[in-house]
């Protein structure tokens, strides 16, 4: 089995570890386009250029399945690519998990980029699966590109602006880009309240992972040898893991994977 994972940068680094969770013997291709990155302030057909140009890349290594493992590609570039690729290879996106905070039933919150925060697509998943239900919608300027450059400073200061913004009474954060998940553990130690129940937090790696294990017929076997391979693309050409994917254990946890011959 091989499954492909694509992204502008390291955001893809969450819904990686989550293949390898349920599927370690699966061989892995990470396609990112350091040429391109980042993907957000693009116009939508430049966007979608450029995601087309790193999906034909993964493309060309014959995976049995691509995880758009990036929202705002998933927003602007998901019809393209599936028009392009599918039913070949089956192209499955990520979309903030809105619809199961919502079951939680109290007000939450939700961390996305200043482009995607207040935007048409958002406040239809909101209106679709989370009618009655309390939210905030929380802009978090420059995190993302602070996680991909693994930049402490700005990372601590761009989750401190964000958490001021964020309601006392949320119970629940939806995590609405990939990069947040990768500095979970940091957004959740600065909105928790004391004295209030703990905070719950909803990334949407493990239902992408598992989604695409749905759409190709496989199921979860966590227990498999885990001597899946790994190959990097990096704007098309093959490669290594850019340094900053170091800084994050999901990262480190890819460098014990063997390459692929």
């Amino acid at each position: 089995m091989k499954i492909a994972l694509m992204d502008s940068g390291i955001g893809l680094l969450a819904a990686t570890a989550a293949v390898r969770r349920l599927r370690p013997d699966a061989d892995l291709v990470l396609s990112l386009d350091p040429d391109g990155m980042p993907w957000g302030p693009r116009t939508t057909e430049d966007l979608t250029e450029r995601a087309v140009a790193v999906a034909e890349a993964a493309a060309a290594h014959r995976p049995d399945a691509l995880i758009v493992g990036c929202n705002t590609a998933t927003v602007h570039a998901l019809t393209t690519l599936r028009a392009l690729l599918e039913p070949g290879i089956p192209v499955i996106g990520t979309v903030p998990a809105i619809k199961p905070a919502a079951a939680g039933g109290g007000p939450f919150a939700i961390w996305a980029t200043p482009a995607t925060t207040g935007s048409p697509y958002q406040r239809g998943l909101i209106r679709d699966f989370a009618d009655g239900v309390t939210v905030t919608e929380v802009p978090c300027p420059g995190l993302a590109e602070a996680v991909e450059h693994a930049d402490e400073a700005a990372i601590t200061a761009a989750v401190a602006a964000a958490a001021a913004l964020t309601p006392d009474d949320v119970t629940t954060v939806v995590l609405g880009c990939t990069h947040y998940e990768l500095v979970a553990e940091r957004i959740r130690a600065a909105v928790q309240r004391p004295g209030r129940p703990p905070l719950v937090l909803h990334g949407s790696a493990g239902a992408v992972a598992a989604q695409a294990l749905r759409r190709i017929g496989e199921l979860p076997a966590p227990e498999a040898a885990a001597d899946g391979t790994l190959t990097v693309l990096l704007s098309g050409r093959e490669g290594t893991l850019p340094t900053p994917a170091l800084a994050y254990e999901e990262g480190r946890q890819l460098q014990e994977i063997s390459p692929a011959r």
